[in-house]
């Protein structure tokens, strides 16, 4: 039992200790008809307080055989489907409860504690592979400094393989988006993990869960073999994106609150599948406080794109207000290379915003609308409070580079040193641009200048 390796179930106890905890463990019974299958390795990305991390820290609860979880299960629906239920054996609840090797990540540590985003992708490996060496007595080799060399060499001696789960897997393209090496090296490892010859030998499922769907380079992503979920095409799971409008109507009868008020605060988001989703945190907070009220909180990804909603960029400002008197936009969803640095169109950035829960998503008529009147809140303050009265721009044009690289070379040379000469006091944005001769496409990076 570790921290990474086989970890108990503590944290899932905690979770099921609250009184609002809506049982979400149907999950499961999808993870174990894949496990072992071409289907195993699942991303399921959606917004922050929709429950990622309670998803993560259950499954690692399930399958971890450092977790003796069986008493936390007992009342769930997992635990009351039953074989005849599912085709595939493994889709048996208790044959699978607590029976493996289990790798559970959460990267939000090892992003926020690094020293320096270079030694992200070394420092994770070089904790997992000393807690396996302690799980794993003998069967790692001395000075082995890559994980999916340790989970082949712990194969080959023991035929172990291994569950993953990965919570905030995209932290480090959120948080260093600048730093392509680092984000390069962070996909090499998950490539040599589930995208490798050997992925069969020593990978029995896995469960990434973040905001952004796997990262693509041109048309393709970068880790194929997954399984891809998501707030534009949630399919199977569309019913563990959030709360469905049974669960919260159950929740208002419980809690004595107004059904109908309810609904136009926080209600949505639709899948034809289930019906209406609700934000998790907004009804955890709506019944806490007893007032309805926008619980909505702005995260640093949103605040970094109201330069763009100021800029108008692509009239990405105007569709808003439109959107914000009831209209719909369509959209194409295709071009978002799901990270933080390619927008490079008004749809890139109305895509980012579906995928952060700002914008609710019709797949059939591939329209995005302003959800409810909690997120509508959050759109017309960006929109009255315009953060540049007086605004100049400092822009650098490169070729076949990035454009993060052309705002580093701003930072570097210290441009916006030139502005003190004119007394200039108002807002500053750094723009970034870059062309590339291989595709004949722009991108635009736009930060402002501290």
């Amino acid at each position: 039992m570790g921290v990474y390796v086989n970890p108990p179930a503590d944290g899932f106890a905690e979770i099921l200790n609250y009184k609002k905890y809506i049982d979400k463990s149907g999950i499961i019974a999808y993870t174990n008809s894949v496990l072992g299958t071409p289907d195993k390795l699942t991303c399921f990305s959606k917004p922050r307080r929709f429950g990622k991390s309670f998803t993560a820290k259950m499954i690692t609860a399930y399958y971890s055989k450092g977790a003796n979880a069986a008493a936390l299960f007992a009342g769930l629906k997992i635990a009351k489907m039953n074989l005849e239920q599912n085709q595939n054996k493994n889709a048996d609840f208790e044959e699978n409860l607590n029976k493996y090797d289990v790798i559970s990540l959460d990267m939000t540590p090892f992003v926020a504690l690094a020293e320096s985003t270079n030694e992200i992708v070394s420092d994770l490996q070089q904790d997992v592979i000393e807690e396996l060496e302690n799980e794993f007595p003998n069967c790692i080799r001395k000075g082995t400094k890559t994980l999916y060399k340790a989970l082949l060499q712990i194969n080959l001696k023991t035929g172990r393989k291994f569950f993953i789960v990965i919570d905030e897997w995209d932290m480090i393209f959120r948080e260093a988006k600048d730093n392509i090496s680092v984000q390069k090296e962070y996909i090499n490892l998950l490539r040599s993990l589930f995208k490798s010859n050997q992925t069969s030998q020593i990978i029995i499922g896995a469960y990434m869960t973040g905001i952004l769907p796997i990262k693509k380079y041109g048309t393709q992503s970068a880790l194929t073999d997954f399984r891809e979920y998501s707030m534009l095409k949630p399919g199977v799971l569309a019913e563990f994106v959030g709360f469905t409008e049974k669960e919260v109507y159950q929740l208002c009868q419980e809690y004595h609150l107004d059904f109908d008020e309810t609904q136009k605060w926080y209600d949505g988001y639709r899948f034809d599948t289930i019906g209406h989703v609700y934000c998790p945190n907004s009804i955890i907070e709506l019944i806490s406080m007893q007032a309805f009220d926008s619980y909505w909180t702005t995260t640093e990804t949103y605040e970094s794109l109201r330069d763009y909603i100021d800029l108008n960029m692509d009239g990405l400002k105007d569709a808003i207000i439109n959107m914000l008197g009831g209209k719909k936009h369509r959209i194409d969803t295709g071009t978002f290379q799901n990270d933080m640095t390619s927008l490079s169109s008004k749809d890139d950035i109305l895509t980012l915003l579906v995928h952060l829960g700002y914008l609710a998503y019709n797949f059939d008529n591939k329209e995005v609308f302003i959800p409810n009147e909690e997120v509508r809140g959050e759109f017309i303050r960006a929109v009255k409070e315009g953060r540049h009265q007086e605004l100049a721009l400092l822009v650098e044009l490169k070729w076949n580079k990035s454009a993060g690289k052309a705002i580093s070379q701003i930072k570097e040379k210290q441009y916006g040193m030139i502005m003190q000469k004119y007394d200039y006091t108002g807002e500053l944005l750094l723009v970034g641009l870059n062309y590339s001769t291989k595709t004949g496409k722009h991108t635009c990076k736009i930060e402002r200048y501290i």
